[in-house]
């Protein structure tokens, strides 16, 4: 007798706990019912090809997303511009051996995000956000650097993608 009551207890548990769950987009919107066209990204930092990595990685981001259907051809329901207006490095560790020479970095990015419905002109999200990723300098901080603009701009466009397909317009 008593096992049923704990058997009970946690399907009625379970039950409650999962009744918030739902498959699909939180916003209220149907999957892919609206497109979404991605305009490239403007780089006003000395820091050459991140406007290109980051209209890529907010691409490839929405795609997988699946809330909106990415516009390839033409105009989407929805524009979303940028503008890249700052590139920092922020040394965050040095070597052991010497207290000034910098071993990790953090880099980051502020890029101005702008989506407004193409059909209204209503501006739907316009908000800066702040990306950053970590990199470690081994023999040449320049190399080290190309090799995290993929993480940078794809941190900046998860962050880019969770505006858009969470947020409540």
């Amino acid at each position: 007798m008593r096992w049923r009551t704990y058997c009970l207890a946690a399907v009625l548990g379970l039950t409650w706990g999962c009744a918030a769950y739902h498959l699909g987009p939180v916003n209220g919107a149907t999957a892919g019912d609206q497109s979404i066209e991605v305009a490239p990204f403007n780089n006003q930092t000395l820091q050459p090809r991140l406007g290109d990595s980051l209209t890529q990685a907010t691409r490839e981001c929405l795609q997988q997303d699946g809330t909106y259907h990415l516009a390839t051809h033409g105009e989407g329901d929805i524009r979303l511009t940028g503008v890249i207006q700052a590139y920092q490095r922020s040394a965050i560790g040095y070597l052991s051996t010497d207290a000034v020479t910098p071993e990790d970095f953090q880099v980051g990015m502020d890029v101005h995000v702008t989506a407004y419905d193409v059909d209204t002109g209503k501006v739907l999200l316009d908000k800066v956000i702040h990306a950053f990723t970590l990199v470690h300098v081994g023999s040449d901080l320049a190399s080290a650097e190309r090799q995290a603009m993929p993480l940078l701009a794809e941190d900046a466009a998860q962050k880019i993608n969770e505006l858009i397909s969470e947020g409540s317009w």
